[in-house]
């Protein structure tokens, strides 16, 4: 899979840009609030029709615009892909693979699969558990669209619960019926669910483990667990024993939307124990093990965007990384950093140098 060109129309800081690539390694450089992220994030957007940073799609429109659009040319097994996006504020999003329109926007994750690596990965470690479901979301629903269907239908159902028990808070009265309508609904969901986090979980350790003993250079032993309400009881006893206490909270207190991942170096959370070198080599082991599982899964080399990446590593960790994913496994690469003489240092002696690209200003320079 190679992306041969990109462009973007009133896309966050781009008044407009259109640029061509011709290597399998990528890198724009350039200071902090030039744009650089803002590439990558359209590279994913085109991907995944949505931004890595952004839920609400109006934050991606460029100041004193009222739309943004992202074209994307696509080789996939030889054959090239045209991809159109566009969003015009009070609009509904219009997505178009070679001119055809998706009916379903859910249609098209998995497509074009991707990884990316940002800091802001690090609220992966030190954020709420939502965020670790959102890894294991977007890992799954790349791969699995019975997932993808079952975590919507989930998350909706589970939406219509609250409600109505919020509502039975407020007026003292439960359509206890209902409830149980509900309760039959999440279980059948919920138990796919839990079954392909615990499957892709157990899949991505191997891998996690490997790249983080390459990149570390083996100093430290790394841990990867998937936590669930569901490892100990099937959902619809969670929800029978748990009805008078949702009831007196107003909201569903147990299920798959409790799910998290234990992050451990050393036998210690790594939140606590792990340096910010530690930290990140961390995160950027789980990203390449999510990384060659969607690879696995979907026989096809995934664009890997890579946020800069060197910082924060020191120079071994940061050879070896480098070193790491230049094997064969990986296709495309996309990496930003604010220094262009480091960029050029790394890939000193490189056998295959990137194409370099300098961003200011939304521009390119």
């Amino acid at each position: 899979m190679h992306l041969s060109s990109l462009s973007l129309l009133h896309f966050k800081n781009y008044p407009k840009l259109k640029i061509s690539f011709s290597k399998q390694m990528v890198c724009f450089t350039g200071h902090n609030g030039a744009g650089k992220t803002n590439l990558l994030d359209a590279i994913y957007y085109c991907c995944l029709g949505k931004s890595y940073f952004h839920s609400t799609d109006q934050h991606n429109i460029q100041h004193e615009h009222d739309f943004f659009r992202l074209d994307a040319c696509i080789k996939l097994d030889g054959e090239q892909q045209d991809l159109k996006c566009v969003y015009k504020l009070g609009k509904r999003k219009e997505l178009e693979l070679n001119e055809l329109a998706y009916e379903r926007l859910a249609d098209h994750v998995g497509r074009f699969p991707v990884v990316i690596v940002t800091p802001d990965d690090n609220i992966l470690i030190n954020g709420p558990s939502e965020e670790r479901r959102r890894f294991l979301d977007m890992t799954a629903s790349q791969i699995d669209r019975p997932y993808l269907d079952a975590l919507q239908a989930y998350t909706r159902i589970l939406t219509q619960r609250n409600a109505l028990l919020k509502r039975g808070l407020e007026t003292g009265r439960l359509d206890k019926a209902m409830i149980n309508v509900y309760d039959e609904e999440l279980s059948a969901h919920a138990t796919l669910i839990h079954e392909k986090r615990h499957s892709y979980v157990a899949e991505l350790v191997p891998d996690f483990n490997a790249v983080y003993a390459a990149i570390s250079g083996e100093r430290e032993q790394v841990g990867l667990h998937y936590t669930s309400p569901l490892n100990e009881r099937p959902l619809a006893q969670i929800l029978q024993q748990n009805f008078e206490r949702d009831r007196a909270m107003g909201r569903t207190s147990d299920g798959t939307h409790r799910d998290d991942l234990e992050l451990m170096m050393d036998g210690h959370t790594v939140r606590r124990f792990g340096s910010q070198g530690q930290q990140k080599s961390y995160l950027i082991a789980l990203k390449l093990a999510q990384y060659q599982l969607l690879y696995r899964q979907k026989g096809v080399k995934p664009f890997l965007l890579l946020d800069d990446i060197f910082d924060k590593l020191d120079a071994g960790r940061s050879a070896r990384l480098l070193h790491h994913i230049s094997d064969a496994s990986f296709g495309q690469i996309f990496i930003t950093d604010t220094q262009r003489a480091r960029i050029e240092a790394v890939f000193t002696g490189h056998p295959s140098p990137p194409e370099i690209f300098e961003v200011e200003g939304g521009e390119l320079v």
